[in-house]
């Protein structure tokens, strides 16, 4: 279920291409789309931990490797939509871009601190690199949701209210991961009951 609906916005994005109503720039539509695609699936892969731990659902758990792994693959569609049908596949245009203009500079380096966690993510990764050094390495997807939120700010003109509200959001995840690491109380070890 969480699969299919995954694709469910590439679904409507492919229909609305087919039928043309993707406006009067369709790959500024498709570029943008995928971008936000990219950061949601982001922001709901970080926050499937604090819903588990809040909620006692403990099967939301299993879900989080693929809801990023869907991050991921929106990002690439992201990048695809830039160097194949912007500059079509021209990259020494696509290093000057990058060059004079820093927001992409900025979503570049988003994007590629998340190629070692998708490739990391498999389960014999994880085994390989062992649970710690595994977990180690996967805290820097807030550093590419930060510097995702980042690129998106820095592209956008006027209003900036969405990529602000999406850097709050990652801010509170961040905020309740280190609230749970420093700052929480740790219950009490239980004393041993001496023997009778």
């Amino acid at each position: 279920m969480v699969f299919v609906n995954s694709l469910v916005p590439l679904t409507l994005l492919l229909w609305d291409a087919a039928h043309r109503r993707m406006g009067a720039n369709p790959l500024e539509f498709a570029t943008r789309t995928t971008g936000m695609l990219t950061l949601v699936f982001l922001l709901i892969s970080l926050a499937v931990t604090p819903a588990r731990k809040l909620t006692g659902w403990q099967w939301l758990g299993k879900h989080r490797r693929m809801l990023g792994l869907f991050a991921f693959f929106y990002g690439f569609l992201h990048l695809m939509t830039y160097v194949w049908f912007d500059k079509f596949f021209n990259l020494k245009a696509a290093a000057l871009d990058i060059l004079n203009r820093p927001f992409i500079a900025v979503g570049m380096a988003a994007f590629f601190i998340m190629v070692p966690l998708a490739i990391t993510s498999t389960n014999k990764m994880v085994k390989r690199l062992g649970g710690k050094r595994w977990n180690r390495l996967h805290r820097i997807v807030y550093l590419s949701g930060a510097l995702g939120a980042l690129h998106y700010y820095m592209l956008v003109k006027a209003d900036t209210r969405l990529p602000l509200t999406l850097a709050a959001v990652l801010g509170v995840l961040l905020g309740y991961r280190l609230f749970i690491k420093y700052i929480q109380p740790k219950p009490p070890a239980r004393l041993l009951a001496p023997p009778r």
